[in-house]
């Protein structure tokens, strides 16, 4: 019993985390790139800033990802924590380039709004260890409800208060600022939640043996590592594809497009990111009728057709109407992939696998906002980011879809 309610406790303590770091994310999307703008950097000078951001993402995700079953879990929630805290100071604190650029970095500081860095792998992991397979789908739909329901409160709030704020006088750099503080004081949430896991959450001792003989020479993956590496190879051309319409980027086009300010910006990714949510719990009753494959492609390829379409869109309401549209289904892949990774994949593989997966994606992610930034600042070429990356998003579906149609997670097989 004592077991089960440490259980209980862990999962609880970690879906505290995930909706404490996702409100922080949607608190800094809506105004990052016009901090960034405010300093004087260009539109492709941001692009690039964001593109290294995503790429410090993909080192840090990659080291901490490989040692967290040797080192301990927590200790590496821990440290990312730790830089979240680092990466607030220096925004808050300086506007050289230089500075900013190495915050970015390490910092993982998300420009999208979504979850990146170490945190989700590690997390997943912890999860599918301490659910059972039945529920795993679940449980993974209800850690993104609450995750995309923290990013468009931090959205609406991060809006919201650097409006009043430059409404009571103070500067939209000096408002932006204040958005900054309260990023480094969801670090230091962080820092209090992950200091209260138990050993529950770390991985089996048996585990540990068994990775520390295979990390040496495949990431951390032994039996599992071909449908790792396949999935990792789309995972990698989805993320390419929607690191063109970051929703730091959303948010420059829209106001830059319409004029719209910070305030009605947030409340635009406020409902974006909540149907958001509904759209992943939805998805888990989906799957368990159709297969996590199916869910994932057949909701994620209309999503992209409404993508490529919001820029043709007549005037504004008629704009964010369809992005809603989108983003009442864009995120129903979102925990049948979590899932469907955690299911093929062997127990001892799986914070590897995440890790692995997940780096594919910041990889993929990391090049497209420079392109989208320099695709921006071409006024013939404003809009072209949404069709690039709605285009390339349909080719993922059908490729996942070709390639993944016929292996099955374990809870279906069990349906056959």
């Amino acid at each position: 019993m004592s077991n089960m309610n440490a259980h209980k406790s862990d999962t609880k303590l970690l879906f505290a985390a995930r909706t404490t770091r996702l409100f922080a994310y949607g608190f800094v999307s809506v105004v990052l790139v016009l901090f960034l703008a405010e300093t004087g950097l260009s539109g492709s000078g941001i692009g690039a800033i964001l593109t290294l951001t995503l790429a410090g993402d993909i080192l840090v995700s990659l080291w901490i990802t490989m040692i967290a079953d040797r080192i301990g879990r927590k200790k590496m929630l821990f440290l990312g924590s730790l830089l979240m805290v680092m990466a607030g100071l220096v925004f808050l604190l300086t506007r050289n380039p230089v500075w900013l650029t190495f915050a970015a970095i390490i910092g993982i500081i998300s420009p999208s709004g979504n979850e990146i860095g170490p945190f989700l792998s590690i997390e997943q992991a912890a999860l599918s260890q301490l659910v059972a397979d039945k529920r795993r789908t679940t449980v993974f739909g209800w850690y993104n409800l609450v995750g995309s329901f923290a990013t468009a409160v931090g959205a609406l709030a991060g809006g919201w208060l650097a409006q009043l704020l430059q409404e009571s006088g103070l500067s939209a750099l000096e408002s932006y600022r204040y958005i900054m503080a309260g990023y480094a004081g969801c670090g230091v949430v962080l820092l209090l939640l992950f200091s209260m896991l138990s050993k529950d959450a770390e991985v089996y001792p048996i585990e540990v043996k068994q990775k520390a003989g295979a990390t040496q020479s495949y990431f951390g993956l032994h039996q599992s590592r071909k449908v790792v590496f396949k999935l990792s190879s789309l995972f990698a051309l989805d993320a390419f594809a929607g690191g063109f319409v970051v929703q730091s980027m959303i948010a420059w086009w829209f106001h830059t497009r319409y004029g719209i300010d910070e305030g009605a910006l947030g409340s635009i990714f406020f409902g974006a990111n909540l149907l958001a949510g509904v759209s992943a719990l939805l998805a888990t009753r989906i799957a368990a009728r159709i297969g996590l494959v199916n869910t994932m492609v057949f909701t994620h390829i209309p999503s992209n057709i409404l993508l490529c379409l919001v820029p043709f869109m007549p005037n504004l309401w008629s704009a964010i109407t369809v992005l809603l549209l989108r983003f009442s289904i864009s995120q129903m892949d979102v925990p049948t992939r979590q899932s469907y990774t955690m299911a093929v994949v062997n127990p001892d593989e799986r914070t590897a696998a995440s890790g692995v997966t997940n780096v594919a994606r910041s990889v993929g992610a990391a090049v497209s906002p420079v392109l989208g930034g320099l695709l921006m600042a071409d006024p013939l070429l404003f809009s072209a980011s949404f069709l690039v990356a709605g285009g390339l998003k349909i080719v993922y579906d059908l490729c996942l879809y070709r390639m993944f149609q016929k292996i099955r997670p374990p809870e279906e097989k069990a349906h056959c």
